[in-house]
């Protein structure tokens, strides 16, 4: 009798880095653009969560950005805006303090962004976080373009609402998928050579069509459908995955 065995569907480099099977070992500069999320996946934090904290609801802010990162909850605006709107009455300064005691770029954030640079590809940040923080992120890591959320400050309060954008009112899904498209047009490339790195369920619309896309130390639903994932060390491991 005998018996016919799978083709594997990942191929082990090194403990902690998955690649799918059909993803071939090919130069970095072969890419343009490697579009990264923010929360979780460039920095160490979720922003929206720590600036709850200082209204003593981070455990009830971080209970639903859980369930929504693990695709739990679908509607990705309607949950962004029932966590903003219980920021309402928080003190923009706390947004100064998250960002100066609490958000580090996660390991090998800069070694990576600093190795696409190299070889000349753009860096694009698009996150479901809030601009208050890209701005910065971007700054410190000289990143090329950036699309995220803006929160509403009056009277130097958080009002627990957003404020609408020239392209729209939420980066949610669908909208990073569209920045991500609408970049690669912009540089004349192909969305095939294009990087998509991400962490929750609202990464996979961009990563289903950039030609490679990667998880970082992500959520189930996440690590399954990429083909690569990172579950072990920094950012940087993604370099392993292609040849010099």
């Amino acid at each position: 009798m005998t018996t016919t065995t799978s083709p594997p569907t990942a191929v082990p480099y090194a403990p902690g880095l998955d690649v799918k099977a059909s993803v071939s070992k090919r130069p970095l500069s072969d890419f343009k653009l490697i579009a990264f999320d923010m929360d979780s996946t460039l920095i160490n934090i979720e922003c929206v969560d720590e600036i709850a904290d200082a209204v003593g609801r981070k455990a009830e802010v971080a209970a639903i950005t859980e369930a929504t990162m693990r695709g739990e909850i679908s509607d990705f605006k309607e949950s962004l805006r029932q966590r903003v709107a219980l920021l309402k009455g928080v003190h923009a300064d706390s947004m100064e303090g998250v960002y100066r005691d609490r958000l580090r770029l996660n390991p090998g954030a800069a070694e990576l962004v600093a190795a696409c640079k190299k070889v000349g590809m753009k860096v694009l940040l698009v996150s479901g976080g809030f601009t208050f923080f890209t701005d910065r992120v971007r700054d410190e890591l000289a990143i090329d373009f950036t699309r995220s959320n803006m929160l509403e400050i009056k009277d130097g309060l958080l009002t627990g609402h957003m404020v609408d954008q020239p392209w729209g009112d939420i980066c949610d899904g669908e909208e990073k998928k569209k920045m991500l498209l609408q970049t690669c047009a912009q540089l004349g490339i192909s969305p095939l050579q294009a990087i998509a790195m991400g962490d929750g369920a609202n990464d996979l619309p961009m990563m289903s069509v950039a030609g490679l896309s990667v998880a970082y130390h992500a959520k189930p639903q996440v690590r399954e459908q990429a083909m690569v994932a990172i579950s072990e060390g920094g950012l940087d491991r993604l370099l392993e995955v292609f040849r010099p």
